[in-house]
């Protein structure tokens, strides 16, 4: 029901919601056409991951170098938020839709600290080559709950931009250890040979417990061995063959 509701939610946001129509055209990827594969089809997992949980999240909502933050559907994601109070984007240079600009690399200003009650960050991290130091300002930022969407499998990619890091569990598991957040909810798409992406949902205050399941996405077939099956049954055995 609540997923219901959400979607009703954003397509009733015909004025905020809807990009306009150059963006669209940008994002207008056909199902079964190689892009569509290689950078859609995880993003639009991402996006219903997302959907799943953005209604818990109240107060301050940051989305971390989130350029016009576009989902790439049609929607912002502000809109996923429906219970924020406020709606931050930052970005690396000033423009009309950035309301701070933010470096992931450097060292964070203390006005800064604790600016929102959670960070969204959709993949962002492999751009950034001080990715641990990335993390931690998003830590940092964050007085509780830190969202991210990386890539566990996709080819190089970026506009402008260079390409540096592909995560793994483990990887997002000790990123999240060393910056004092529990790591609840970490899900991966990779049924189909796509690009792969982790989204992970971590946090300070253990109320979440409650309200998140915990996952940890390892294998395709929870019920069947990790490593049988000439590897398969883990996530991107079925895409690199």
């Amino acid at each position: 029901m609540m997923i219901k509701k959400i979607i009703n939610f954003l397509s009733e946001q015909h004025g905020d919601n809807t990009l306009p129509e150059r963006e669209n055209q940008a994002f207008s990827y056909r199902e079964g056409e190689p892009a569509f594969n290689k950078f859609r089809a995880a993003r639009i997992w991402s996006n219903g991951e997302l959907m799943q949980f953005s209604n818990l999240f109240m107060g301050t909502i940051c989305n971390v170098s989130g350029a016009g933050d576009a989902d790439k559907e049609g929607r912002y994601y502000r809109n996923y938020f429906i219970n924020s109070s406020k709606y931050l984007i930052t970005n690396l240079h000033k423009d009309e839709q950035t309301d701070f600009v933010l470096d992931l690399e450097v060292e964070l200003h203390k006005d800064l600290v604790g600016i929102c009650d959670c960070v969204f960050n959709h993949t962002v991290l492999e751009h950034v080559y001080e990715c641990r130091r990335g993390f931690a300002n998003l830590c940092t930022i964050s007085r509780d709950v830190v969202i991210v969407v990386v890539p566990y499998i996709q080819q190089i990619h970026g506009g402008g931009y260079k390409d540096f890091w592909r995560f793994t569990p483990d990887t997002m598991q000790h990123m999240y250890d060393e910056n004092g957040l529990k790591l609840r909810y970490c899900s991966a798409n990779g049924a189909e040979r796509t690009s792969i992406y982790l989204f992970c949902i971590g946090y300070r205050d253990p109320k979440w417990d409650k309200q998140i399941p915990e996952r940890m996405d390892i294998s395709l077939e929870p019920t069947q061995p990790l490593y049988g099956s000439d590897f398969m049954n883990v996530i991107g055995g079925n895409v690199i063959k």
